[in-house]
């Protein structure tokens, strides 16, 4: 059974290539995944254009897994030498659009479900099978939407390309709004507080700042001010200059906390656009991670953003493919990584103790 798995979620990830999916616009790839779900008789369930499916055995009072990736994608970068909606298998690649981030973790993963539901032995957990939307960009009609419909579950898998190793960690976003406030004056003469020198003082203190905690497997928390606006004519001292902060935090620090920190060492007003995407980590002592450990299996903290930020409980980051790889010109999966992806998950499953 196993091989005709991996068969069938290669031809699937092909498919899947082929269609357009970005983010906000995947209602194809939705449509595509639930009628073939359909078509081996499942019963798909559909919020929007994110897909899930619970384990036909599902049993009361057992714990359950969570088993999800996306099937959004970025748009293609100018450097693609291929079609990215071609799916092209060169060299014992696949090169296509999605193949790597995230295509080839969600077949693996879709393919691990079906193993373990048409399993006269099922683990002893029940298991819950989603492919969302809007991933690449956190929206918020993606995993958000979709965890109050879900039954609550005790694990989450991430499937993401992190070649087959364990992310028991991951970084956190937010998005600083700052606004330097001074007094206008003319240029000429000398009036009037200049906003934007204002505002440099304060990047100049956010380029030096450190945070005290720093993380075993992130890091410190790190600080990017990547857009600066100010004035409107070339003769007015700007009493306005905002500019926006970019700020990576590490588990040890919740997005409200770093902000305060932040606060503290700025003139300038500072806003977040959101607090919802906080770091992650799973203990090492959790039995999923040990699991892998006993398979040879390494473990990491990732600098990458996934759904991890937006579900609370435990969860793990895993799948087929480099992270490298994601977001650039060619983008591909090699076929023997789809292939592991699926014997790595179905062994990482198989007798684990939730």
């Amino acid at each position: 059974m196993r091989a005709e798995l991996k068969t069938q979620a290669l031809e699937w990830l092909k498919t899947l290539i082929s269609i357009q999916s970005f983010s906000r616009e995947e209602d194809k790839t939705a449509d595509f995944l639930e009628g073939q779900l359909f078509n081996i008789g499942f019963s798909p369930r559909r919020k929007g254009n994110n897909i899930w499916l619970l384990s036909r055995q599902w049993r009361a009072n057992h714990p359950t897994m969570l088993l999800c990736s996306h099937h959004d994608t970025v748009r293609p970068v100018a450097g693609w030498t291929k079609d990215p909606f071609m799916p092209t298998v060169e060299d014992e690649k696949l090169i296509g659009l999605g193949s790597n981030d995230a295509g080839a973790s969600l077949m693996a993963l879709l393919a691990t479900f079906i193993f373990y539901d048409r399993e006269t032995v099922s683990p002893p957990f029940n298991l819950i099978f989603a492919a969302v939307a809007e991933e690449e960009v956190s929206g918020s009609n993606g995993i958000a939407a979709l965890l109050p419909d879900l039954p609550t579950f005790d694990l989450a898998i991430i499937g993401e390309p992190t070649e087959m190793q364990m992310a028991i960690a991951e970084k956190g976003l937010m998005v600083v709004d700052a606004i330097a406030s001074g007094k206008a004056g003319h240029a000429a003469r000398d009036e009037g507080i200049n906003a934007l020198y204002l505002a440099l003082e304060d990047i100049d203190r956010l380029r030096k700042l450190e945070f005290p905690k720093t993380s075993d497997l992130l890091g410190s928390v790190k600080v990017s001010v990547t857009q600066i606006e100010a004035g409107t004519q070339h003769n007015v001292v700007p009493d306005k200059c905002k500019f926006v902060i970019d700020v990576r935090t590490n588990e040890l620090y919740s997005n409200k906390e770093a902000l305060n920190y932040l606060q503290q060492s700025c003139q300038s007003q500072l806003i977040a656009r959101s607090f919802r995407l906080n770091s992650s980590r799973i203990p090492i002592e959790h039995s999923i991670v040990q699991k892998g450990l006993e398979m040879g299996l390494t473990y990491f903290g990732s600098p990458t953003l996934s759904d991890q930020a937006l579900i609370s409980g435990p969860t793990i980051k895993i799948g087929c493919g480099d992270s490298a790889r994601s977001h650039t010109a060619d983008e591909f999966i090699y076929l023997s990584e789809l292939e592991q992806g699926i014997d790595i998950y179905i062994q990482l499953l198989d007798e684990l103790k939730l």
